[in-house]
């Protein structure tokens, strides 16, 4: 993947967060592995997991509105037609929920 292609909700997150998400993927997922690392209970990595949730959801949300907005904007600078930006983004809000 080359850095332009970086996803948002990505580069949104502090290196802190980075760490955790490394961490957790290098532990298998193991919330309990984690709270061992951090020498906190599981309980305080549960919620420093659903703070983290919840950054990238919004900063996907962000991509979302972004994505719509320039198909929009293709429509009214004519360079494709209501019927395709309306296929193209119903494609794509599909795919994101499939994901």
């Amino acid at each position: 993947m080359k850095r332009d292609e970086v996803p948002e909700w990505i580069l949104a997150l502090d290196q802190e967060s980075l760490e955790f998400i490394r961490k957790f993927v290098l532990n298998s997922g193991s919330l309990k592995e984690i709270s061992t690392i951090y020498g906190v209970s599981y309980p305080t990595v549960r919620t420093k997991l659903d703070k983290l949730i919840k950054k990238i959801e919004l900063n996907s949300k962000k991509e979302d509105l972004e994505f719509v907005s320039m198909i929009k904007n293709m429509v009214l600078d004519e360079q494709i037609s209501l019927d395709v930006a309306k296929l193209i983004i119903e494609k794509y809000k599909s795919e994101r929920v499939d994901s």
